[in-house]
């Protein structure tokens, strides 16, 4: 909740210098349908068209960013596992010291990144969060029962991690997106002035026809009588 209401709209607001607030209004059917269907594979439709319609993102650029997102860009999930061993570390009545945290940290973003796009997943790479501290796989079970409501709200913040990263990557790349139009507009500007020459030269010359298959055809013909008489 944190990340997704605080910490997105505030590295949103310090990139591109506009309200967040209006670009997560525009974001509301690709977050209600994250909220519906738990995966961010499944609402990367409805993402890619309220970006790039809603948000008028580039569509370079989100066509780039949004799938790369939802396949590697897990950041609602490397939260949710790294406060998941901790709280079953608790609930096991372990201490974990500071380097334990900084290693559940690390192994939860890693686990993120290979998590699928479909419901429940990080309950899968939890498995190398816990291994990691020695912690026992089996007090996943403890989560089972929420797990499903959780992951829904996991599922919106990923989601929302995509669409602001389109927007703070068409910030970063705005000139090399101009300088890229450009050189497409002067691309065709010199195609057109190419063009026109050889227009007025078509134009100018007279039709030519070749006589040589008429000359041949009649030969063969000639000879075709012959032949038969």
């Amino acid at each position: 909740f944190i990340r997704l209401s605080i910490i997105l709209q505030l590295i949103y607001t310090a990139v591109t210098r506009r309200n967040p607030l209006l670009y997560y209004y525009n974001m509301l059917p690709a977050l209600a349908t994250a909220f519906g269907t738990d995966s961010s594979s499944a609402t990367m439709p409805v993402t890619l068209r309220c970006v790039e319609q809603g948000n008028n993102i580039d569509t370079r650029i989100s066509k780039f960013v949004v799938p790369v997102g939802a396949t590697i860009n897990m950041d609602g999930t490397a939260l949710y596992e790294a406060v998941a061993c901790l709280f079953i570390a608790r609930v096991h009545g372990v201490s974990l010291n500071f380097g334990q945290v900084i290693v559940t940290g690390l192994t939860a973003t890693l686990a993120a990144i290979g998590a699928a796009g479909i419901p429940s997943a990080g309950l899968v790479t939890m498995v190398m969060v816990l291994n990691a501290v020695n912690l026992p796989t089996e007090m996943i079970s403890v989560l089972l029962t929420v797990d499903w409501f959780l992951d829904r709200f996991r599922t919106i913040t990923n989601v929302m991690g995509d669409a602001v990263g389109c927007a703070v990557v068409e910030t970063l790349c705005r000139q090399e997106l101009e300088e890229l139009d450009r050189q497409a507009e002067q691309r065709e500007l010199d195609s057109l002035v190419n063009r026109e020459p050889e227009k007025r030269g078509a134009a100018s010359s007279p039709p030519t026809y070749d006589y040589s298959y008429s000359y041949t055809s009649s030969l063969l013909l000639i000879l075709i009588v012959i032949s038969y008489t």
